[in-house]
C-alpha cells in the first residue's frame, strides 16, 4: 500500500505508553473505531489478503457465529452513528461513499465477522471465556505485527503472550490480563510500537522463526542508512466486552510511518529523545523480541540527530 508520509496520528513512544507493560486505560465509545483518510488502501489491502491467503486470515470456531453476528451488528450501528458522511445502510447492504464499496451484511454466511472487518481498517480479535481462560476464537487478522493468527487459535491468552518477554503462562503480567478480561466494563485501549524494515501492513512472523533470530544476525534495514529503510509500527488496541455473548472484542489498529518523518514534526526533539531512551531501556531480550538487537544503536543515533537538531 501507499505509505504514509502525513504527520504521525499516535505517538506511544514520546512517553506517554510503555514498551512491555499493559498500559490499559479507557476509551470513550465514540472513539471505538479511528477512520482516516487511507481507509480504501487498507481495505483493499483486505481484500487482496482475503482472495490470495484467506485461511491464514481468518479463523473461526463454528460455536462462534451467534458473537460474531453480534460484533457485526454494533459495528454497523456505530459507523453510521459516528461517520454518516461515510457509511449508510441500503437495503441490506453496507455502502461506504468514500470508495463507492458495498459490503453485503445481510447476507454473511456462517462468518459474520468477515463482514464487519471489511468494513474497517481494524484487525478483529474474539476471545472467549474457557476452562484455561480466555482463548483465541475467532479472527480476522491482516494486518498481523510480527505474529500468525493460525498458531494461536484456539490458545488461551497467557499462552497466546508466550513469547513475549515478562508475559508468558506463571507470570505476574499473565495473571494481570487474566483478571482484567475477567472484570472488563468499558471500553478501553493500549497502545504498542515496533519498527520494521518496510512499509508492508501485513507483516507476519511465526514463533519458530522468532526464537531462530539471533542477536548476531545481520540489521534488518538493507543498506548503511538504516533510517532511510526504517518504518514505525504503531498498534492501537482496543478491548470491550460484548452485552450478549460476553465474549471480548479485540481490536488493533495499525499505523505505518516512516522513521525520517519524526524530522517533521512539531516536537520532533522531545518524540526522539523520548523514542532513544525507550530503545536504550529494553533489555536484551526485549530488544531479541523486537528484533532491533543489531539495529538498536544506529537507530538511536539517528534519533539523537533529530533532538540535537531540534
Amino acid at each position: 500500500m501507499n505509505v504514509n508520509t502525513s504527520l504521525p496520528t499516535h505517538t506511544p513512544y514520546d512517553g506517554t505508553s510503555k514498551p512491555f507493560a499493559i498500559g490499559l486505560k479507557q476509551a470513550q465509545p465514540r472513539d471505538w473505531i479511528e477512520l482516516d483518510e487511507h481507509l480504501e488502501a487498507y481495505l483493499a489491502e483486505k481484500d487482496k489478503l482475503y482472495t490470495t491467503i484467506p485461511d491464514k486470515v481468518f479463523v473461526a470456531e463454528p460455536e462462534t457465529r451467534a458473537a460474531q453476528q453480534e460484533v457485526l451488528d454494533l459495528m454497523l450501528a456505530h459507523l453510521v452513528e459516528r461517520y454518516p458522511e461515510t457509511y449508510c445502510l441500503e437495503g441490506g447492504r453496507c455502502v461506504i461513499a468514500s470508495s463507492g464499496r458495498s459490503i453485503d451484511v445481510a447476507n454473511t454466511g456462517n462468518n459474520p465477522l468477515i463482514a464487519a472487518s471489511k468494513l474497517v481498517q481494524e484487525d478483529l480479535i474474539l476471545m472467549r471465556q474457557g476452562e484455561n481462560g480466555w482463548r483465541l476464537a475467532a479472527g480476522s487478522l491482516c494486518f498481523p505485527s510480527s505474529w500468525r493468527l493460525t498458531e494461536k487459535f484456539g490458545k488461551a491468552i497467557h499462552d497466546i503472550h508466550g513469547p513475549v518477554p515478562g508475559f508468558g503462562p506463571g507470570t505476574r503480567m499473565a495473571e494481570l490480563i487474566a483478571r482484567m478480561f475477567d472484570k472488563l466494563a468499558v471500553l478501553v485501549e493500549r497502545f504498542n510500537w515496533s519498527i520494521q524494515a518496510d512499509g508492508a501492513l501485513y507483516h507476519p512472523l511465526s514463533d519458530r522463526q522468532r526464537l531462530a533470530r539471533s542477536p548476531e544476525t545481520d540489521s534488518t534495514f538493507p543498506g548503511a542508512d538504516a533510517a532511510a529503510h526504517a518504518f514505525i509500527r504503531v498498534e492501537r488496541q482496543t478491548l470491550r466486552k460484548l452485552p450478549v455473548s460476553g465474549d471480548i472484542l479485540f481490536t488493533i489498529r495499525i499505523y505505518l510511518d516512516p522513521l525520517a518523518v519524526l524530522a517533521r514534526t512539531p516536537d520532533r526533539a522531545q518524540l526522539a529523545t523520548s523514542f532513544a531512551e525507550q530503545l536504550m531501556a529494553l533489555d536484551h531480550e526485549q530488544l531479541d523480541y523486537k528484533g532491533l538487537t543489531a539495529d538498536r544503536d544506529r537507530l538511536v543515533g539517528f534519533l539523537n540527530g533529530i533532538a540535537s537538531a531540534g
